[in-house]
C-alpha cells in the first residue's frame, strides 16, 4: 500500500511543478486576451484560474465555495487514503484507481488552500468549440474514476462466474 500512496504523491509533485511552470510562463486568460502556446492544432497551453468546483461549478458564488470544496476535498482525501491502507494485495486496479483519485486531490486541494483558486492550464478545442481547461490533477481523477469503474465490472465479472 505504500506504493500507492508513493503514486498519489508522485502524482502532487507532477501537478504543482506544472502548475508552477504554467503560472510562471504565461499570464492569465482574461475577457478579449489569452495567452498561449499552441502544441497542437487541437490543443493549446494556457492560464486559467478556477475557483468553483469541476467545469467552474460555483465559480461565481462570492468566496465561500472556497473553504467549502476545500473541506469537502479534505475529507474524501482523508477517506480514500484510510480506504488505500485497508485494501487487500489483490485490490490493484482499484487501489491504482483510488491512488491516482488522491493524488489529484491532493493536488487540486493544495491550490484552493493556498491560492484560493484552481490553476487549470490543459485547452482542447475543435474550431469554435472548447472543452473545459483542466490539468493533470484533473486528469488524474478522471483516469481514477476509469480505473474504478473498470475494476467494478472486472469484479462483477468474476464474481458472476464463481
Amino acid at each position: 500500500m505504500k506504493r500507492l500512496v508513493g503514486i498519489s504523491f508522485v502524482i502532487v509533485v507532477l501537478d504543482q511543478i506544472s502548475k508552477y511552470m504554467i503560472v510562471e510562463t504565461l499570464d492569465q486568460c482574461v475577457p478579449g486576451f489569452c495567452e498561449s502556446i499552441d502544441m497542437l492544432p487541437f490543443f493549446k497551453l494556457v492560464l486559467l484560474y478556477n475557483e468553483g468546483a469541476a467545469f467552474s461549478m460555483l465559480s461565481d458564488a462570492g468566496g465561500w465555495q472556497r473553504w467549502f470544496l476545500s473541506i469537502i476535498s479534505f475529507v474524501v482525501s482523508m477517506f480514500i487514503f484510510f480506504w488505500l491502507m485497508r485494501l487487500k494485495a489483490s485490490e490493484q486496479l482499484l487501489g491504482l484507481g483510488l491512488a491516482a483519485i488522491l493524488g489529484g486531490a491532493v493536488g487540486n486541494l493544495i491550490d484552493r488552500v493556498f491560492l484560493g483558486h484552481v490553476v487549470d492550464y490543459f485547452l482542447f478545442y475543435y474550431k469554435s468549440f472548447y472543452f473545459p481547461a483542466f490539468n493533470i490533477a484533473d486528469a488524474a481523477i478522471s483516469i481514477g474514476a476509469a480505473l474504478l469503474i473498470l475494476d467494478m465490472v472486472i469484479t462483477n465479472r468474476t464474481t458472476d462466474v464463481q
